[in-house]
């Protein structure tokens, strides 16, 4: 029996991120940064700078009699990009249009018609808050902390 849909959910959203055309050139990463990643535009799924968690998850019974459940979480995420230049809103805007892409990709389409339900992992997904930064050290960086809601049931 499955015990929750947030593994099965965050894979299916690598899945789709990882399949966009239009972040071809950003690096997706599942979690946390292993090392010193140089990569100019990235992407994190179940990771934010400072976070608590990758995931939060609540879960309740859908019903009386205890036969299924119903589960709501929230995927944690985060885009960053930078560059050894000190323009600002051209690293703000590069981040804006890489959360643009998250939630076009988790729109339904006539291609991705299950992308809401990160294909059939849950009810449905959408994006639900953002937290922008921004420093000047060797160069500007923008990052922006994200939020994917889901409901499922389990």
């Amino acid at each position: 029996m499955v015990t929750s849909r947030v593994p099965a959910a965050v894979a299916a959203l690598l899945d789709i991120l990882r399949a966009a055309p239009s972040l071809a050139d950003v690096r997706i990463v599942d979690g946390p940064p292993a090392v010193n990643l140089t990569e100019r535009d990235l992407l994190y799924v179940g990771w934010q700078p400072n976070g608590e968690s990758a995931v939060q998850l609540t879960q309740d019974f859908n019903a009386a009699g205890a036969r299924t459940r119903d589960e709501a979480f929230v995927i944690a995420g985060y885009v960053e990009s930078r560059g050894g230049d000190k323009e600002m809103s051209i690293r703000r805007d590069r981040v804006f249009e890489i959360l643009g892409t998250v939630e076009t990709e988790l729109r339904a389409t006539n291609t991705a018609t299950t992308a809401p339900t990160l294909n059939g992992t849950v009810l449905w997904s959408h994006l639900t808050a953002g937290d922008l930064h921004q420093e000047q050290k060797e160069g500007s960086l923008a990052g922006l902390n994200f939020s994917v809601t889901c409901r499922a049931r389990i």
